[in-house]
């Protein structure tokens, strides 16, 4: 496997891939300019097991919640690509069916799809959130994970690479938490994945795919939905999910994983799911979400008005939010946000939607 995912071809693939749409930046102009070489340099590195991943610029966005992003250096995303590349069908083919974030052919939309249906079909819910997921995943755990089906010791080696240059890259937002059986040493153990890889988010779906098959297989949950972190059960019998949370939850600690307080709910009453609150019969954006919105979008008329935003770019943003919006019962909602801006005539005429 190793000598596949080092081969030329995979790496000039990698390099299409993390490059797609980004050809425009500067890091990514600058390592194409002397694409030749970068890769070859690469490859030679990866070949004699020297390669070394470089720091991670950071930074923290405040949608839907505040979160601390870390960007590899380019050429690590390179490797990345060309990591998941080869090892992403080892696992896929093991992925339950309602998995929906950072897979092809899954997705936000189609996860409100599932969920709306389930909605239908069952009279009470149990939505869970685990906590700070990403900055909580236990290093050795994963790695335990990823060899079940990794049989190729140097590929072993370049996960272990990249969760090594992870390390500590989380830790001002992690806040420790103690399991039974844990001793002094517990608040040491290598843990978090720098949010922003392309390899946290499959080895995210990776580190909960047991927990999924646990609750299909063993807890024979027949309406579960897992998006991320992010995961819904439904049932007939609102104590059955109480029972079900309680193994749930000692299920997680195996992770090294717990949830937020959370507790089973009329289906009628809706549920807060990606953006939306979804009920049997309609959507609704959440309040949160429409107030961010308007505010973004005030903010961008200004810089529209003062010539720091062109229309395309004003009017591709408007669109992008519409396409989202659209999946929920919003046509009133947007007729009314989108109404109170209208582009001054000595720019362009009409309104921007």
């Amino acid at each position: 496997m190793y000598e596949q995912l080092v081969s030329w071809d995979n790496l000039l693939l990698a390099y299409r891939k993390a490059a797609k749409g980004k050809r425009g930046h500067y890091n990514v102009a600058s390592f194409e300019y002397h694409l030749e070489d970068n890769l070859l340099q690469l490859q030679q590195e990866l070949k004699d097991l020297t390669y070394q991943p470089g720091a991670y610029t950071s930074f923290h966005i405040h949608e839907p919640k505040r979160r601390l992003i870390s960007a590899a250096p380019f050429r690590d995303r390179v490797v990345h690509h060309a990591l998941c590349n080869l090892i992403e069908p080892l696992f896929e083919r093991s992925f339950i069916h309602d998995s929906y974030a950072n897979r092809t052919g899954k997705g936000t939309h189609r996860a409100l799809d599932r969920a709306q249906s389930f909605s239908r079909r069952y009279r009470y819910l149990l939505q869970c959130d685990i906590r700070q997921f990403f900055p909580s995943i236990d290093h050795a755990i994963l790695h335990k994970i990823l060899a079940r089906k990794i049989s190729d010791k140097r590929v072993l080696w370049l996960c272990d690479r990249i969760l090594v240059s992870g390390v500590g890259v989380l830790s001002e937002v992690y806040e420790m938490v103690y399991f039974p059986e844990d001793d002094l040493f517990a608040a040491s153990r290598p843990r978090g994945l720098p949010i922003g890889n392309l390899t946290s988010q499959f080895w995210g779906n990776v580190y909960l795919n047991g927990f999924d098959h646990f609750v299909k297989r063993e807890l024979h949950c027949p309406a579960y939905i897992r998006y991320v972190d992010d995961f819904l059960l439904f049932a007939d019998d609102k104590g059955v999910l109480w029972k079900w949370k309680d193994k749930i939850e000692k299920r997680l600690a195996a992770l090294r994983l717990t949830l937020h307080p959370s507790q089973p709910v009329p289906v009628n009453e809706g549920c807060p799911f990606l953006g939306f609150r979804i009920f049997p019969h309609n959507r609704r954006l959440k309040r949160r979400k429409r107030l961010y919105y308007q505010r973004k979008l005030r903010m961008m008329f200004r810089n529209y008005a003062a010539g720091e935003l062109s229309f395309d770019q004003l009017t591709a943003s408007v669109q992008g939010w519409v396409n989202h919006a659209r999946y929920g019962n919003t046509v009133g909602l947007r007729k009314a946000i989108l109404r109170k801006f209208i582009v001054p005539p000595k720019h362009h005429s009409g309104r921007i939607s």
